[in-house]
Order: C-alpha cells, then structure tokens, then sequence
C-alpha cells in the first residue's frame, strides 16, 4: 500500500525545493525525492561555487590594478586548495540549511533515485509514494562530446573539483559556461585557449555583447580559436598534457586540462517517462505548458529539466507559481517567460533583458531604433588595463518603449536587476530621459544615452 501525499517533488535542487516549500506553505502534505546533495547544479557546482571562483579572480585583477593607484602590493599567490575547502564548507552549511527548512515545514525526504511507476506513483529505492500532482525538478546535466579521447576533458562539474591551477587550459564551447570559466582561469593566471565552432562567442545573446568580450579577451591574454571544431582529444607522448586535434586537422596544444562546455541536457534518464507517455521535444526536455503541465495529467515539470530559460531563479520562480495555484488557490498563477534578465558572469560581466537587435529588427521592422554607448569606467581612468564598458537600448513604436537592454563592463550584473524591473513594467526611452543620473557611474549611462 502506498503512502499519499498531495505533492510529489523529484529533485531537491532550488526548482524542486521552492515548489515543495511553497506547496507546504499552503498547507499540503509533501514528499520531495533527492539521490544527491540538496541544493541541485546551482548550490553546489553551479552558481553558487561558480560566483565564489569569479570573485576570487576579481580580487586578483583587483590586486594587478592596485598599483595603479598607488598602491605598494606584491602580486599574490592564490591557495587554491584552501579556497576550495572553504567554498565547500560554506556549500555544506547551505546543504544543512535546506534540510532544516525542509524539517520546519514537516517536508518528507526520500533518498534516492525517483521513478516513475504508474499515474499518480513515484518509487523512491524500495519505497513506493503517491501523489495526486508530481512535479519532475531533475535538471540538467553537462554534455560531453562523442568523440576519442573525450573522457580525458572535464566538464563544468570536473572544474570544481580541480585542487591545482592548470599552466594552459583549453576550453571548448562558446555559451556562457565558457565564458564565465575562461574569465575565472584567466583572472586567476593560467593561460586560456577558447575553443569556438564558429566566429563569435555568446551567440544566443546580442551580437555586441560577445564581440566586445572577446576584444576584452584577447587584450587580457586569451587566444581565442574560431572555425573550430574537435575531432579528438589524445595526450601526448610520454607526457601527461593533452592535444586537441580539430576536424580540419588542424592541433592545439599541448594543455594541462581541456574542458568541455559544449552545453547541457536534460537529467531524465531512468525517470520512468517512457512508460507514461510524457511528451519530449527534440533535444530530450520535458515538454510543458504556460502552466508547466505536461501532456499527462497531474505531472508537472519545472526548471532546466524543461529546457525554457535555464536559469536558478527562472526555475524557483516557476516553482512557487505552480504550488501557489496547484494548492494556493490563485488558479491563472503562472511565470511568464518574456523579459527575463540574465547576468553572465564574464570577466567583465554582462546583463542582458529583452530583445537583441537583430530579433527587434525581425518583430519590428524599421519601427526600432538603437542606442549604444561605449566608454572606459572611471575605475580604469588610473589601470594599465583598460577593458571598456559597452551598452545598448533598442527601442520600438513611437513611443519608443524599451524591448531591449544590454551591458558589458564592471557593475553589470548589479546593475541590471534595476532596469529590469523597468522593462518589465513597460519603461519608455522617455521614462528613462526624465531620471535623474547618479554621477558618477556607469549605469547613468542608461538614462543619458543620445
């Protein structure tokens, strides 16, 4: 005989814990099934270690810049075993914390793998639960490349695990996993090689956005090879360094590590789907709804695992709405997926919300008109490096309302949550006229832009 509950959650990463929170918030009964570290990709090798990694080379070019300024400072020797083990220790605290979260609100834990048994059924190891709704949280999982050799790269997870820097690495991959990694080797002293299929890098974003990165990349060090696709990857004689042949027969190398950022898939193996009938779409995501419904009745899907707006709070967001109207009684509670801001935690970082221009141009024809504006921050008035701050608005209708913000430079990610909200309500280049700006900064900027 199974145990009922009104909700089943599969996966304990930040989708799967928001949802399971906020249903018990409302008063139902919830089992959430986790084989892993509570927490999920994001907690603990995700966003938050990725964050704590970027940091670490921010201080570096920090300390680079200081004697800029007049400062007396040696360069410093970064204990990378050390700020692994502290990075890891403030992930354990957070671990511990969602499982106290979960305790207060008399959430139920199931270790192990969850499948799929039948409608309204999840078997959890030798358990079986029941569920009027069920809602798959699973996530993603990084991709690896079928070709020789591959199981001698790391993935974004392997990166997390490395206790000594590399001299040279390679990375493969031109989304944002890529960028952020490259930024961080780079910040941190080893010498990068980013590895591109085609010219550009961040090509999913606004063109002006990953052509003023890799200029940044380039004056900062990093070799950047375009055209590039590999063929395998072998180590070298008698060595343990590793060389990346291309399919134009053309190797790079040698690299003391090669990681692979070719892109991410959906965590549903062994989940049960198959069986049931849960629709996929051609890449292997969960198909679903503007209510995060699947095809089949009472099973829900959330988060990347879904594969719309792969993002921590896009996943959390998405949760909450689902348990606010599954047990909230809100009954058109729903996430809408138009204007979500998205940082990338480049070096300097980007912000990014809306349209690019060439999408504007594609919905709105000549009625769009772009604003840009490129300049080095006061920061960099006194540093040797100078990496430039770029910055567009697109804007459509006569009213010239706002479709589309994009940012690169120091203070990006912070300032883009701001001008968000903004967008999302709609802002006009009027509106952003008659804002007074804070001076000085970068982000006034925005409101000054001609």
């Amino acid at each position: 005989m199974s145990e009922e509950f009104d909700l089943i959650v599969i996966g304990g990463g930040s989708g799967g814990l928001a949802c399971a929170q906020r249903a018990a918030d409302h008063g139902a009964r919830v089992f959430l099934a986790e084989s892993g570290r509570l927490g999920g990709t994001c907690v603990n090798v995700g966003c938050v270690p990725k964050k704590i990694m970027w940091n670490a080379a921010a201080l570096a070019h920090a300390n680079h810049d200081a004697g800029d300024y007049g400062f007396d400072l040696s360069p410093g020797r970064l204990d990378l075993p050390q700020l692994v083990a502290r990075r890891e220790a403030y992930i354990a605290r957070l671990n511990g914390s969602y499982e106290q979260n979960l305790e207060k609100r008399r959430i139920e834990v199931g270790r192990g793998h969850a499948r799929l048994t039948g409608l309204g059924q999840v078997q959890v190891g030798e358990r079986t639960v029941a569920g009027k709704h069920i809602v798959i949280a699973t996530g993603g999982q990084p991709q690896i490349p079928s070709l020789p050799g591959a199981e001698l790269g790391l993935s974004s997870d392997g990166f997390f695990a490395l206790q000594s820097l590399p001299v040279g690495v390679a990375i493969v991959g031109g989304g944002y996993i890529a960028a952020e990694l490259a930024g961080i080797f780079s910040g941190l002293g080893t010498h990068v090689t980013l590895v591109l299929r085609h010219d550009r890098l961040l090509r999913q974003f606004d063109a002006m956005l990953g052509d003023d990165l890799m200029k940044i990349m380039r004056d900062e060090g990093t070799e950047i090879v375009t055209g590039a696709n590999p063929a395998a990857l072998a180590r070298v004689a008698g060595g343990s360094s590793l060389r990346l042949t291309l399919q134009d027969r053309r190797e790079l190398g040698p690299f003391d590590a090669v990681i692979w950022a070719t892109g991410r898939s959906a965590n549903i193996s062994d989940l049960g789907l198959e069986a049931l009938g849960i629709r996929l779409d051609a890449a292997g995501h969960i198909l679903v709804d503007a209510y995060q419904q699947t095809n089949v009745p009472g099973i829900h899907a959330i988060g990347d695992v879904t594969g719309r707006a792969p993002l921590t709070p896009v996943a959390i967001a998405a949760g909450r709405r689902l348990s606010d109207r599954l047990f909230g009684g809100q009954k058109d509670r729903r996430l809408d997926y138009d204007n979500i801001p998205t940082v990338i935690f480049s070096h300097p970082p980007i912000g990014t919300i809306g349209l690019t221009e060439e999408q504007a141009r594609a919905k709105f024809g000549d009625q769009i008109k772009v604003y840009r504006s490129g300049f080095v921050p006061m920061y960099h008035a006194l540093t040797t490096r100078k990496p430039r701050v770029g910055m567009k608005l697109i804007t459509a209708g006569a009213e010239e309302r706002i479709v589309g913000l994009h940012v690169i430079g120091a203070g990006a990610d912070e300032m883009l949550q701001g001008f968000a909200v903004a967008v999302k309500m709609g802002a006009t280049k009027r509106d952003f006229d008659d804002t007074v700006a804070i001076h000085p900064s970068s982000a006034e900027e925005f409101v000054t832009m001609r």
